[in-house]
């Protein structure tokens, strides 16, 4: 016979805290506790099989579950003394769902089950208080009429307001057990008005309502909101807990609390939390009174911690914590009831906490001695590292929501705001912070994306343009702010009624998505001694390489700062946008033969070498991956009267000619175009051109430091191995003159850019003249779905919500399609190569997720966006740690 039950408590312990996936966290925990010795209320739990078997069979039990269920009761009713629907003693019990990992909100506690018309009287003899036997009754018809019968919260608020208001009372408190029979009495109107029935009286048919109502909210949408934004898969299933009650109201000896073992906002080692004298659990959080602090420390004028009101349930809680802690060797979220005195603790889990909080708990406990510096690295979220690089929100600050978009790229900033890139610019010369706001960003926008400290657009999803490059540059930025209407001849923009015009302030929160007006204050981040400690146990398990993303002196920087270990990907196109080049360069695609794209390629020369000295310099001799240009044509076409004026004039023609030529050069499809090694191949000069900046700014560092430089060069969109033949020999013939000009040689490499399901299908061909292979997984994405990474974020969300997908496949990497290429392109090149370095340079280098992968495959490196690097470097360590292939750290 299955067994679908497992009692705890009062010396039998059927449960063990390894056995959540079966008991759900809160059974496993109570199982546990009591294990230990610790004051837990017996109760038993009804597992997460039982959910499972609820759904497959038409919302049926299983046809055990009604006896164990039964012996599951008798064993409380033993171990308390009292009997479940008893007139004169009877048993009450609480009933609590409880996952396998923490869902708060799923489903609200029932409490006080088991009370009726008869048994509130025997509740009132046993206790001697009348007051408290009704206050009780009250509670469990609010708390079950709601959570089980669906009945409004408000419903039951608007009867009690009135019984205060005929009281002339305030407080819930100053209401007497008369005012309450009257209050209950009402309830059962209501409840059955409301729902055609009156209010279930009999014990046994309480507990299963409960008991379905559990199970039912497993797939309410709440539940399944929830385990969509956490990855929890819907066929894990929710325990049942249910629980002999005690009374944390039953007169002032009596409290709950709900506290943590440490700070779960800073980490600090001291005990945290809230309690309340004479109140049921609900009573702390749900705001009606204020709890007080548990340690004089704590407490401000006025106060009465429970270190003082209850010295000795306090001490015992002390004890607790710290068995708590070396039992379970992390932070604890615990919850407690005081009946008379005596403690009895309800829950026990791993405390949930902010990114700091994280970081410092498993320094500290590391170095206390409770985990060891395996577990410490493996305790904290990579991704949560994102809330430590980046400005935040004052939490206590006021503010005045505008609207709300995706949280596209995090941190927070205020600004004016400005609708255009040369604003931005401009304004920000000046020393004013500035919002850049867009319907949409393009390339053009380079550099006022740049200047800005933050960036708002109207359209495109977390993968669009702004997002992407907002990342890169470690801007916050909100995009598809669909709430918000932009007007850029008027110069304002328009949500919700309210008009904001250009100068005006507002301030972006880029881990929420929330828009707010004006100005709200911000806490900048510190890189605390735990982040460095942390970073450098991590460094010493991973295995991948962690490279950054980056084409600026300041991109650079930044990525060396937070430990980049070369640049895996300089996108030589982003250059190119400056104002001071952006002239050249159209001249250069708008020349009419070699001759023009040569006096063109000639001006912006000299700036590109400058681009390489300044990476070269602050790269120290780490490598440095060089993409050559690969610009869809149409970002780079001048577009209107004006500019293509000023490329006719610089040309030496007019701008009918202009126009004309701008409309052979237009593409129907320019990302699936004229691009990459393709301009390599029909236009050899802009590739020479690359080559040349990058093997002569990489001697004038060599000759400057004494270090030379290692350039790779990398040949972008490669789809047939004639392709990287031809571009290969172009570099080789520079490099080669450039050497022999200078009287200077350095070592060099050559690879590709595997972003084509082509290329990765001859990888082993591609290999014969690739030095390196590094994966473009955004293109790769992009061709492999045949999606346009700019436009999918207008249904993305649907196909994830829907399960047509598990993740956005631009945000996490698609495992089974893009994934299968990268596989087959790592052993077929290698195949061909051995020790072909391999690397992934796409968004997606900066995802845990996907780093598991990388380490799974064998991959030598990953590349980044320069903020995301330590986040990087700690996955890469996790997954080295777990042996690649696990991605549920």
């Amino acid at each position: 016979m299955t067994k679908w039950v497992y009692s705890f408590g009062a010396g039998r312990n059927e449960g063990r805290a390894d056995m959540r996936n079966l008991l759900g966290g809160k059974g496993a925990n109570l199982a546990e506790m009591a294990s230990i010795g610790l004051p837990v209320p017996p109760g038993f739990t009804i597992t997460t099989e039982v959910c499972t078997a609820f759904y497959d069979n038409n919302r049926n039990y299983p046809a055990e579950l009604t006896d164990q269920v039964k012996a599951g009761l008798t064993h409380i009713e033993q171990a308390v003394g009292l009997t479940f629907g008893d007139r004169h003693r009877p048993l009450l019990v609480s009933v609590r769902s409880g996952a396998r990992v923490s869902m708060p909100g799923m489903m609200d506690t029932v409490l006080n089950l088991g009370l009726n018309d008869a048994t509130v009287e025997g509740l009132s003899e046993m206790s001697g208080d009348p007051r408290f036997a009704w206050d009780s009754y009250r509670r469990f018809i609010q708390m079950y009429g709601s959570v089980v019968l669906g009945v409004d919260h408000h419903r039951f608020e608007e009867i009690i307001e009135a019984a205060k208001h005929d009281r002339g009372v305030v407080e819930d408190t100053a209401l007497t057990a008369q005012d309450w029979h009257r209050v209950v009495a009402g309830y059962k109107d209501m409840v059955a008005a409301e729902t055609g029935k009156p209010f279930p009286m009999d014990p046994a048919e309480q507990l299963w309502g409960a008991i379905g109502a559990v199970f039912g909210s497993w797939m309410n949408p709440r539940a399944n909101t929830y385990r969509r934004l956490h990855d929890i898969p819907a066929n894990w299933g929710t325990a049942v807990n249910v629980q002999a009650m005690v009374f944390g109201n039953m007169g002032n000896d009596c409290a709950t609390g709900v506290c943590f073992t440490r700070d779960p906002s800073t980490g600090e080692n001291v005990f945290y939390g809230e309690y309340l004298v004479n109140a049921q659990g609900e009573d702390v959080v749900a705001g009606i009174r204020t709890p007080q602090p548990m340690s004089q420390l704590r407490a401000k004028p006025g106060e009465v911690p429970m270190e003082e009101a209850m010295p000795q349930a306090y001490r015992e809680l002390l004890d607790v914590r710290a068995t708590l802690e070396r039992h379970y060797k992390d932070m604890q979220d615990i919850e407690f009831t005081v009946q008379r005195n005596k403690l009895y603790m309800l829950q026990t889990r791993n405390g949930k906490r902010t990114a700091a909080a994280s970081l410092r708990i498993a320094v500290e406990m590391a170095n206390e001695g409770l985990i060891d510096r395996r577990e410490a690295v493996l305790r904290v979220n990579p991704a949560s590292l994102d809330q430590l690089l980046h400005p935040t929100l004052d939490p206590k600050a006021h503010r005045t929501l505008l609207s709300k978009g995706l949280p596209a790229s995090p941190g927070a900033a205020c600004g004016i705001v400005v609708f255009s890139a040369d604003e931005a610019e401009s304004r920000a010369q000046k020393g004013e912070a500035v919002i850049l706001v867009r319907v949409e960003t393009s390339p053009e926008d380079i550099h006022g994306m740049h200047a800005a400290r933050g960036i708002l657009t109207t359209r495109g999803g977390m993968t669009s343009h702004a997002a992407v490059v907002a990342r890169g540059m470690g801007r916050p930025c909100v995009a598809g702010a669909g709430g918000i209407s932009v007007d850029y001849g008027t110069q304002t923009l328009t949500a919700g009624g309210r008009t904001v015009n250009a100068g005006e302030v507002i301030t972006l929160d880029g881990a929420t998505g929330e828009v707010f007006l004006g100005t709200v204050p911000m806490i900048e981040p510190k890189l605390s001694g735990d982040f460095a400690t942390l970073m450098q146990w991590a460094d010493g398990f991973r295995r991948l390489k962690v490279r950054a993303n980056a084409e600026t002196p300041l991109d650079a920087e930044t990525a060396r700062k937070f430990g980049a270990e070369g640049i895996g990907l300089c996108r030589t196109e982003h250059m190119f946008f400056d104002p001071e080049r952006i002239g050249a360069v159209r001249q250069m695609i708008m020349a009419a033969d070699e001759s023009g794209r040569r006096a063109a390629l000639a001006k912006l020369l000299p700036f590109q070498r400058q681009d390489f000295v300044d990476l070269f310099r602050i790269m120290a001799g780490l490598p440095v991956t060089i993409r050559l240009l690969d610009p869809p044509l149409h970002e780079f076409l001048p577009h209107g009267d004006a500019e293509l004026a000023e490329v006719a004039q610089a040309l030496g023609t007019d701008t009918e000619a202009m126009r004309r030529r701008a409309i052979e050069l237009a593409e129907a499809n320019p990302m699936l175009g004229h691009r990459g090694c393709r301009l390599g191949v029909t236009f050899p000069e802009i590739y020479e051109t690359q080559a040349r900046a990058i093997f002569e700014g990489a001697i004038a560092v060599a000759k400057e430091t004494g270090h030379a430089p290692v350039p790779e060069v990398m040949i972008p969109l490669v789809g047939t191995k004639p392709e990287l033949d031809i571009t290969r020999a172009q570099v080789e013939r520079v490099a080669k003159a450039v050497f022999a000009e200078t009287g200077v040689t350095l070592e060099y490499t050559v690879g590709t850019m595997i972003e084509l399901p082509r290329a990765a299908l001859i990888a082993d061909r591609i290999a014969e003249v690739a030095d390196f292979f590094s994966f473009g997984t955004n293109d790769l994405t992009q061709t492999t779905f045949g999606l346009s990474r700019d436009d999918a974020g207008k249904f993305l969300p649907t196909y994830v919500e829907q399960g047509i997908l598990p993740k956005d496949p631009f945000v996490s990497l698609d495992i089974d399609g893009v994934g299968a290429l990268v596989r087959i392109a790592a052993e077929k090149g290698r195949g061909t190569k051995k020790g072909l370095k391999l690397g992934i340079c796409g968004e997606h280098g900066g995802d845990p997720a996907s780093i598991f992968f990388c380490e799974e495959v064998g991959l030598d490196y990953v590349s980044c966006s320069p903020y995301r690097v330590p986040v990087a470097r700690l996955a890469a360590a996790q997954a080295a740690l777990h042996g690649g292939g696990d991605r549920t750290a």
